[in-house]
């Protein structure tokens, strides 16, 4: 998705730590899992390799070896051991009627990833999308520890939506979204009102379908970046509405890129996602 070899093996390697930090955990040790053509430039498996480590020793964890396949495409991960209290682990399915919806990250990655292979956006936004893909959800999952978290998730290839649905069919429950309340990277909007969007999206939303509703006023294309995939995206926590102030204040001083209320979670209706323009 992107021509730098560095931040590649960066992105690669916080999507892969992100699992971990989305169930309470704390990343140990991590190795590489790695496919590349024995005919290309060694050089750029290096960086690769470097942009992993840099995230790897950012998480705190240790990087202990690795696999390596002869492969006709390039392809990089991570695989990763955490660990977790027993009665600390964070489930997707536990959100509580009455929680309040925080995100960590801007949405709108993959429409803008798809818009920065044809050079259709600026250096600041390409460097926007970089930056929010590499950045570990470690610094918001610090807050952990400190507060009682119900239920939990990373945002990636299925979209906001379609984690949110995750959520809300194991919690029995029905999710509110406030549209006019998610974080979007700039220009991902007007990419999505151009038709710039990845394939992804309408497979996230023809799987949805039958489990969203939206209200009428809502822009197409707010609709649309809400069912982006996201490469590396934030973590979705639900929490007690008692106690959401204090957990965003407490992320946002850990260093997390965002932490907002997005949503709340409401007794089982007959649809499981009900998008909403406010929370009015």
């Amino acid at each position: 998705m992107i021509d730098d070899p560095f931040k590649f093996g960066q992105i690669a390697a916080a999507n892969s730590l992100s699992d971990v930090y989305a169930m309470g955990g704390k990343p140990i040790v991590a190795m590489n899992i790695v496919c590349f053509p024995s005919c290309h430039d060694m050089n750029v498996l290096a960086e690769i390799l470097k942009g992993g480590f840099d995230k790897v020793r950012e998480s705190g964890a240790l990087l202990v070896g690795g696999h390596t396949v002869d492969d006709k495409e390039p392809k990089y991960g991570l695989s990763v051991s955490g660990i977790v209290h027993p009665s600390r682990v964070l489930s997707n399915a536990t959100a509580k009627v009455g929680d309040k919806l925080i995100l960590t990250k801007p949405i709108g990655t993959g429409i803008l990833s798809t818009a920065m292979k044809e050079d259709l956006v600026s250096n600041e936004i390409s460097e926007k999308v970089i930056e929010t893909m590499a950045h570990l959800n470690k610094y918001a999952a610090m807050s952990f520890d400190k507060f009682e978290i119900n239920s939990a998730t990373d945002i990636t290839g299925f979209g906001f939506v379609g984690h949110a649905l995750e959520m809300a069919k194991g919690s029995d429950v029905t999710i509110e979204i406030f549209s006019d309340e998610v974080p979007i990277i700039e220009g991902a909007l007007d990419m999505a009102r151009m038709g710039i969007i990845p394939q992804g999206m309408y497979k996230n939303m023809y799987f949805a379908k039958e489990d969203v509703i939206s209200e009428e006023n809502i822009e197409q294309a707010v609709i649309d970046v809400l069912h982006d995939p996201q490469t590396s995206g934030g973590l979705l926590v639900s929490v007690s509405s008692d106690i959401a102030g204090e957990v965003i204040e407490d992320m946002l001083s850990n260093g997390a890129l965002e932490a907002k209320i997005v949503g709340q979670v409401v007794e089982k209706q007959e649809k499981f996602i009900h998008i909403k323009k406010n929370n009015f």
